[in-house]
């Protein structure tokens, strides 16, 4: 048995209105979303840059004048430094930089460590490359032409005596084998000047 017209009538008008209202939704959703993408005039806002954190260490290091743990690493110039000797002998402070060969903000930074090694002789800067393959992190530091003494943890002695939560890592330690700060990220030229300002 049909419907009446009237009847149809309404269920077709009541269908159109629900699609109207449909399309209608999903082109003021679209607006938005325009809107809050695009943002000022159509220009995207610019991404925030990335900045190096200066967090409370994990445990095992604690910093603000605590006392920096005592390693040793064998170089890559054939080498070995111990933290302990070269405190009793030279007493520089220390900018202790953890990396590896396959972690990108590492590499990014390590050509501004090099040159800030060459600038500030009144600190030293150690590079450590851990959890990597000690044969590529040789190969970057070379091809880098890194001068400053740069090793890898092979039996993870300083990850273990320094844990971070990534890397880089960066540990400060003071002439008199204190830790003064930890960096866990990518280290810009102006807070590397900061960093060596605050050692010295």
């Amino acid at each position: 048995m049909a419907a009446p017209p009237g009847i149809v009538a309404a269920v077709t008008l009541s269908t159109n209105r629900w699609r109207l209202g449909m399309l209608t939704l999903i082109a003021v959703l679209a607006v938005i979303a325009g809107v809050l993408l695009l943002g000022n005039g159509g220009d995207p806002e610019p991404a925030a840059e990335a900045t190096p954190l200066s967090l409370p260490p994990l445990p095992n290091v604690s910093g603000g004048d605590d006392v920096a743990p005592d390693f040793s690493v064998d170089l890559f110039n054939g080498d070995r430094f111990v933290l302990s000797a070269h405190l009793r002998d030279d007493g520089r402070p220390l900018l202790l930089n953890l990396w590896a060969s396959w972690c990108f903000p590492c590499l990014q930074e390590m050509p501004d460590l090099e040159e800030a090694s060459r600038r500030h002789p009144e600190i030293l800067i150690v590079g450590v490359a851990v959890d990597d393959d000690p044969n590529a992190a040789e190969a970057f530091a070379a091809e880098i032409g890194i001068t400053y003494p740069i090793g890898a943890d092979e039996a993870d002695r300083v990850s273990r005596a320094y844990p971070a939560p990534g890397l880089p890592a960066t540990y400060l330690i003071s002439g008199d084998g204190r830790i003064v700060d930890v960096v866990y990220g990518l280290l810009t030229p102006e807070h590397i000047e900061s960093l060596i300002a605050a050692l010295t």
